[in-house]
């Protein structure tokens, strides 16, 4: 959240500056007693911005020969979007998975959110191979452009082909041609699972001679713009979570308003 007409450097956002603005000015009239808010990029914050996000992977885009995949969350609706635009200006489609094609099919409605229509002729859904499927993937099955690891094995120069670690079968079947790269749009993996999947889905990219490019944008909020939010909103007190450094979080944010640290195991007393 912020308040102002831009968001600030190293923050997206699902709304609008005026809805977010909104947003905050309503949690201020409520008058809250408590506030609970992430501190992701206490420390070490990266300062880039999506449209630099945009402008890197479109030169990689235009520079790769065959193939590009991408990883990065289904729920990502601006990252969906500028894997969508690149893809549009350097003759491409992008193709989502089911997941992500079901999430943009609820999402397209909301006018605000701005998301092209995943069953338009710039877009392709990518089925993986299944026994059975879910009632929610047997609609999704049936837009006009869906299409299996075959077919895409056959257009490689016209794609850009969201795909995740797990999908190990799926880049067999493909087998990416030399001049093919692969693009790691989200953060790195943060728990033992994440790391031994990811750690199986480099070795299938060394065994194709796919390089990986890391390029992302954080879409946690910056530190100065939670102390902006939390002096418009005012709660009694305020909670800081999601964070490596709660007592540094605590300090920046106690010029503002009463700081309590969450403990383990321990019912929060609020007034």
């Amino acid at each position: 959240m912020y308040l102002s007409s831009k968001p600030p450097i190293g923050y997206r956002s699902l709304l609008p500056p005026a809805q977010v603005t909104r947003t905050v000015e309503a949690a201020a009239a409520a008058k809250p007693i408590a506030m609970l808010c992430e501190g992701t990029n206490l420390v070490g914050a990266d300062f880039s911005t999506e449209d630099e996000v945009r402008a890197k992977i479109g030169k990689l885009v235009g520079t790769t020969q065959n193939l590009v995949l991408a990883t990065f969350r289904h729920t990502d609706v601006d990252r969906t979007r500028t894997l969508y635009e690149v893809a549009k200006s350097n003759h491409r489609k992008l193709a989502v998975s089911m997941r992500q094609a079901y999430v943009m099919k609820k999402l397209e409605a909301d006018r605000n959110l701005d998301l092209p229509r995943v069953d338009s002729d710039d877009f392709l859904v990518f089925r993986r191979e299944k026994k059975q499927y879910y009632k929610w993937e047997q609609a999704i099955l049936g837009l006009p452009n869906v299409v299996d690891a075959h077919e895409v094995k056959q257009m490689q120069d016209s794609v850009i082909l969201a795909t995740a670690f797990s999908d190990l079968k799926e880049l067999i079947d493909l087998r990416p041609e030399s001049g093919s790269s692969y693009i790691l749009s989200s953060s790195e993996p943060f728990n033992e699972e994440m790391e031994i999947e990811y750690d199986k889905f480099v070795n299938w990219l060394d065994h194709f001679g796919l390089p990986m490019y890391h390029i992302h944008c954080s879409g946690h909020i910056m530190p100065t713009e939670v102390r902006q939010v939390v002096e418009r909103i005012a709660p009694r007190t305020f909670y800081p979570i999601h964070t490596e450094h709660p007592e540094l979080y605590a300090r920046f944010i106690s010029g503002v308003t009463k700081v309590q640290i969450p403990e383990k195991n321990k019912t929060a007393q609020v007034a």
